[in-house]
Formats: structure tokens, C-alpha cells, sequence
């Protein structure tokens, strides 16, 4: 398994979600994503489900699942976007 090609492939992120901005549904089909909230309250949104977040939380985001986030005010999270691995042959 080569780490320094998994490394190159991980997306980071920072996000200010307002109140006033809908976002949308959406998916990535070759990367599993994980929010981390760093300030503000929210939730994660999935097609069928919400979950809570306020500082310290974590909303985990298969690859191929439709998801946002969404406020009543402001919320900031870091995004990492995860390579999915297949195994090897």
C-alpha cells in the first residue's frame, strides 16, 4: 500500500455554513467524508436523516451517499474527503 499516494488523494476543508444559504444535496462516489464542527451548532443532513452537531461533533459520510449541512444560525466545520481503498488483487 503506498501512504504517500493515499496522502495526495485526501481533500481538506474548511466551511462557514450560514443560515441563509441552502445547499445541496449531493454525493461523491470515491470518497468517504468526515465534517468535524469546530464552532457554531448544525446538523449533518442525509436523504432520510439529520444529525446533530455542535463543537467537538463528527457527521460521517459514506461515499455514494446523498448528503449537506445546514444551520438556524452559523456553523464552521473542517471537511476531510477519504479515498475509498478497492481491495488489491
Amino acid at each position: 500500500m503506498d501512504l504517500e499516494a493515499i496522502k495526495l488523494k485526501i481533500v481538506t476543508n474548511v466551511y462557514h455554513i450560514r443560515s441563509d444559504k441552502k445547499n445541496a444535496l449531493h454525493k461523491h462516489q470515491n470518497h468517504n467524508e468526515i465534517f468535524y464542527c469546530i464552532k457554531g451548532e448544525g446538523f449533518g443532513v442525509l436523504e432520510h436523516e439529520e444529525i446533530e452537531l455542535a463543537p467537538g461533533g463528527v457527521f460521517v459520510v459514506p461515499a455514494d451517499t446523498m448528503h449537506t449541512l445546514r444551520t438556524e444560525g452559523n456553523l464552521w466545520v473542517s471537511s476531510f474527503l477519504i479515498p475509498v481503498l478497492h481491495s488489491e488483487v
